[in-house]
């Protein structure tokens, strides 16, 4: 009786073995921008942003600056989404955005664009 029940529990020891898995190595992978693109001009400030979503990546840092990143006046927007699609409105002026994939244990490099809205 005493085997049978050690072997029921190496049994459930390696069924819950199969539940722990690997994180993906997202590191060499990189998002690419679907919209605003590199330099548009936009004359709406309700935006959409989006880009190709990653298989194995959990959340996305989506980062705006205003007027860029390396001369942030101002950071309109640092948010972390699961979804590959963002919606801001923002006023009239000139703006850099920046995307990358994040997991447990990896993340991306992050994909950079700007952007002008005007009135």
């Amino acid at each position: 009786m005493k085997k049978l029940v050690l072997i029921f529990y190496f049994l459930i020891g390696l069924t819950a073995c199969d539940d722990i898995t690997e994180v993906d190595n997202i590191t060499d992978q990189t998002i690419t921008i679907l919209a605003p693109t590199n330099e548009s001009v936009l004359n709406s400030a309700n935006l959409s942003f989006s880009w190709e979503a990653l298989e194995g990546v959990e959340n996305y840092r989506l980062q705006i600056a205003t007027p860029n990143f390396e001369n942030a006046a101002q950071i309109v927007e640092d948010t972390l989404i699961t979804r590959a699609n963002f919606n801001k409105t923002l006023d009239a002026s000139n703006y850099e955005w920046r995307i990358k994939g994040v997991n447990a244990e990896h993340e991306t490099a992050y994909t950079i664009n700007g952007f002008t809205i005007i009135e």
